[in-house]
């Protein structure tokens, strides 16, 4: 029987998920747990979160409990995965500052995804040092677990290209298998990121315009009702087009019926459909999708004790192995000095 390869994700407890995180990374999260190919270490990745919300711990603390939830509730299984809390694991950090004297500033400033994330965020000339080299600390996530494969949604790949980098430059200096060149698993063409709600390139808690996979049916009709279509499209009767359209698109990515889906557009741009009623199917085809997430969250929610407990028990795991990674590399670097 072949060995199972390391899988290694996560994601920043700011908030929680959105349908965006879900076609993004999550569902391929679900599928290769329950493939049995693999031996998946899922994140919490507190400590990164913290290096854009520092002076907001309330939220990182709180977050932690609703990403947690959010796991569960898309099916990822804690007898399945190791689930666990970034800084639970501090040999993580050890890494990350290794890892920080073999890049150079330079190469950071040209990571494409941290400079659309400094813009977005509006730092100006006060960027955080701590998120602009979290790129390092994301290979540190990645290579101290051995990381084969890491699902992400498509915007992560230079981050998974520069943790190649890195481990490659380690291995070449201290030792040449030591550490593994992980592969990115992506989601499918054109499901890598969702727009948000508004038409925006990019769904995100911070732009206020997502669906997260927690929300009820109330608030789920209350944000598909105000979703971007075709500005043009006054009348029922009037042409409309697809192309731009947030419900079609939506509609592309989450409704199997392609068929269906090809009619309804058809109809849309001859003119005789009108938004709300387009709208409302693409809430019944969210809704069924959401709604045993929803009800599964809700369930482990009335414990969370018990879902604390999976993750101490999980970062218990994860510790474990990452320190029998730890004392491979400090032996290599010659840190091992009592040995």
């Amino acid at each position: 029987m072949a060995e199972k390869k390391v899988l290694i994700t996560g994601d920043r407890p700011t908030g929680k998920l959105h349908i965006g995180h879900y076609v993004g990374s999550l569902k391929n999260r679900v599928q290769m747990q329950n493939s049995g190919e693999y031996d998946p270490y899922i994140m919490i990745a507190d400590k990164q979160a913290f290096t854009d919300n520092a002076r907001d711990p309330e939220k990182v603390h709180r977050s932690v409990l609703e990403v947690a939830l959010d796991y569960l509730a898309v099916g990822i299984d804690p007898q399945k995965s190791t689930i666990f809390i970034q800084t639970a694991v501090p040999e993580l950090s050890e890494l990350t500052e290794y890892f920080l004297n073999l890049v150079s500033i330079a190469r950071l400033q040209r990571n494409p995804t941290v400079k659309t994330e400094i813009q977005q965020k509006g730092f100006g000339e006060s960027i955080p040092a701590g998120f602009f080299i979290y790129p390092v600390s994301q290979a540190a996530d990645i290579a101290l677990f051995k990381g084969e494969v890491v699902p992400v949604g498509d915007d992560q790949e230079p981050m998974i290209e520069q943790t190649r980098e890195l481990v490659r430059t380690f291995n070449r200096y201290y030792g040449a298998d030591l550490l593994v060149e992980p592969t990115g698993v992506f989601p499918p063409k054109g499901q890598g990121r969702i727009p948000g709600l508004d038409g925006n390139a990019k769904m995100s808690k911070s732009l206020n315009n997502a669906i997260y996979m927690s929300d009820d049916e109330d608030t789920l009709w209350a944000k598909v009702k105000t979703m971007y279509t075709d500005p043009e499209h006054i009348r029922v009767t009037d042409p409309g087009h697809v192309e731009g359209n947030m419900v079609f698109t939506y509609l592309d990515i989450f409704d199997p019926d392609e068929d269906r889906v090809a009619e309804l557009k058809a109809q849309y741009r001859a003119g005789g459909l009108g938004d709300m009623k387009i709208k409302k199917y693409l809430f019944e085809v969210l809704n069924a999708q959401l709604m045993p997430m929803r009800e599964r969250r809700a369930r482990y929610a009335q414990d969370p004790a018990a879902v604390m407990q999976m993750l101490a028990d999980g970062s218990a795991k994860a510790r474990q192995k990452a320190q029998a990674t730890m004392q491979e590399l400090r032996a290599a670097m010659g840190i091992n000095y009592w040995n």
